[in-house]
């Protein structure tokens, strides 16, 4: 279009320019609302209240949040330079309780990966759930004999069970005992799901007899070639907590299974580029009671937030404890509504040991 064969052209200008400018603006006023992530990211210890979930796996938040102890005589937290290793009280007490069964079961130990931050959000990498403390990640390379050094677990690569060209399991690796550790984990009623690798489910799906109940539990999902993505349900005492529709009632063996053995799942992404939810999301995208959650008073100390297992010593009280009955979650496990910051009941756990030269 030739603007000077235009009869009025300045309006025509004078609005263009407006729009521009406009669009502009609007961006701008985009760019400057914080990202949530960067907020999140940047807490380095729980909010002070009762502990509840708010929100969905993907786009939430948690308040009241402990720390797993980096050692136990099952477990070792792995990359905790990230600060991931704080969860809903109730997913705290499940890994202390699988590290312990799994061992009973002849698995050396629990190396744990990410569970959530400080108080939950989004991540500034990685994960897009993990957000409402009720998600985490178990390596399925057992725990060395000889503890780990700091400087090992930020460095040393997980087995990866699965080859990439096959997307099958690599029968030199896989072996019995991880089959046992992914069924104890379901086993759980408080676990609704166990993401693995494709690979990994098609293993069970084809070795696995007798009871096959559990294998309903096991979703195939991108990734998850190296660890399993442990996933709780939403607990009592967090009606903010959004939870996922059930999973199929049989075993998960069937179509759904041999849709990710053709071509369509693994075709190359067509816009790579395009920014992750992550990325974008600001306070605005999150529950309300999230903004909260971020203000809220910083626990006092990492000891006063880390889980004690079956220690009856109380740590820091932070605020008067609500009076009505606790509800659980299930034998061996804390109170689902307790506070971070309550007494810890005594329930038959054995407390964490320090790992000499760590």
């Amino acid at each position: 279009m030739n603007l000077r064969s235009l009869p009025d052209r300045k309006p025509f200008l004078t609005a263009a320019l407006a729009l521009v400018t406009l669009a502009a603006l609007a961006a701008a006023a985009i760019s400057a609302e914080p990202r949530a992530k960067d907020l999140f990211g940047a807490k380095k210890l729980p909010a002070v209240v009762p502990a509840q979930s708010f929100g969905f796996y993907s786009k939430g938040c948690f308040a009241g949040g402990v720390a797993l102890p980096m050692d136990g005589p099952t477990w070792e937290v792995m990359r905790p330079s990230r600060n991931r290793r704080w969860g809903h009280p109730a997913m705290i007490a499940l890994i202390e309780k699988l590290s312990r069964d799994a061992v009973a079961d002849g698995w050396p130990g629990l190396l744990v990966g990410d569970v959530s931050q400080p108080r939950g959000g989004p991540m500034m990498t990685g994960h897009a759930s993990h957000q409402i403390g009720l998600d985490a990640d178990i390596w399925l390379t057992p725990m060395p004999k000889r503890p780990l050094t700091i400087a090992q677990r930020e460095s040393m690569s997980a087995t990866l069970m699965v080859d990439e060209k096959t997307h099958l399991v690599k029968d030199a690796l896989w072996t019995p005992a991880h089959t046992r550790l992914l069924k104890r984990a379901a086993s759980y009623p408080e676990v609704e799901r166990i993401l693995v690798n494709p690979g990994i489910k098609k293993e069970l799906c084809d070795t696995v007899t007798g009871d096959r109940s559990w294998l309903r539990k096991i979703r195939p999902f991108w990734g998850h070639d190296y660890h399993f993505h442990m996933r709780i349900g939403c607990q009592p005492g967090s009606p903010g907590c959004k939870g996922q529709e059930a999973t199929p009632a049989d075993d998960g063996c069937g179509k759904p299974l041999a849709w990710w053995f053709t071509e369509e799942p693994w075709r190359p992404n067509k816009n790579p580029d395009a920014p992750k939810a992550r990325d974008l999301m600001t306070m605005a995208n999150l529950p309300k009671e999230c903004q909260a959650v971020l203000a809220a008073t910083d626990a006092p100390s990492l000891a006063a937030v880390t889980y004690q297992g079956g220690s009856a010593a109380a740590v820091a009280v932070a605020e008067p404890q609500p009076t009505e009955p606790t509800e659980t979650i299930s034998s061996g496990a804390l109170p689902a509504q307790a506070s971070a910051f309550a007494p810890t009941p005594k329930i038959g756990i054995p407390l964490p040991r320090p790992r000499p030269g760590n």
